[in-house]
């Protein structure tokens, strides 16, 4: 279909009008059913907790939100990374204040893994930056290294640092998988979306390249970190396979080159009048 630039973002939206009416047909992973009660746990330490409210504000004035990993989706990671650390933690032996603790820890830790999110080396500048600015937070220095290296190691198919303590690596571990965790139906509601609104490629380039993505999304399966997240992150990433599939098919029918011309002269007249 040819399209102009002006349209292209437009076309997008109308891509995205479609993922959504796909991704609508699913049911919610089953983690959020299982755990819900862990889910809850921590919204309540994300809702009322001060040091998270302060972290949230911090994050808020400073995370750039136009790149598909805006505080959308740092809240997101920042609730499953703090229900991943109840379900270890417990499982851990944490008593309840440690457990409670740890939950703060990792909220931080999600609040703030993406705040170097345009640098070439986002991990490890979001790691440097975060050690800089926690000192002024109440936390200790033992907590602070536990964050900065959570964020370091967040990144998917990159080398891991050694973390020396079992609570720090469960940091890590938890903040990973709930990063993850977004690569499913979230992927084709959101954060595809909003960085294609940033970059905003030409449209037959996104659709050839599509194939190749969904391939980075099967090998993410293989990479979680925690029981927990080994037990229901597949599931996620299932789910955007099979979102992706139904999509891609859309993509080529209606939106190709190949497509049938009046089908693409239809299409784009929708999408105009969207």
């Amino acid at each position: 279909m040819n399209v102009s630039y002006s349209d292209q973002l437009t076309v997008y939206d109308h891509i995205r009008h479609r993922a959504r009416k796909i991704v609508s047909q699913f049911p919610l992973p089953s983690f959020y059913t299982v755990h819900a009660h862990d889910i809850s746990l921590s919204q309540i330490v994300f809702s009322f907790d001060p040091l998270i409210h302060q972290m949230y504000q911090f994050a808020a004035d400073r995370l750039e939100d136009d790149f598909g990993h805006g505080m959308d989706h740092a809240v997101k990671v920042t609730i499953d990374a703090g229900a991943l650390m109840a379900i270890e933690g417990r499982h851990a032996g944490y008593s309840s204040s440690m457990l409670d603790h740890r939950i703060r820890i990792v909220q931080c830790a999600g609040l703030l893994h993406d705040i170097r999110r345009k640098s070439k080396n986002h991990a490890v500048e979001g790691a440097r930056y975060a050690r800089h600015i926690l000192k002024s937070f109440r936390l200790s220095v033992n907590d602070i290294e536990d964050i900065a290296q959570a964020i370091l190691n967040h990144e998917a198919f990159r080398e891991t640092i050694e973390i020396n303590t079992l609570e720090g690596r469960l940091v890590s571990d938890c903040l990973y998988d709930a990063d993850k965790f977004r690569w499913g139906p979230d992927n084709f509601t959101d954060t595809l979306w909003d960085m294609l609104r940033y970059v905003n490629p030409p449209l037959q380039e996104f659709i050839g390249r599509f194939p190749d993505g969904m391939n980075v999304l099967a090998n993410i399966r293989k990479t979680f970190r925690t029981q927990t997240g080994k037990r229901f992150g597949p599931e996620f990433i299932d789910m955007g396979i099979s979102i992706g599939t139904k999509l891609l098919d859309i993509l080529k029918h209606e939106f190709s080159s190949d497509a049938d011309p009046t089908i693409s002269q239809q299409t784009l007249k929708q999408t105009n009048s969207l």
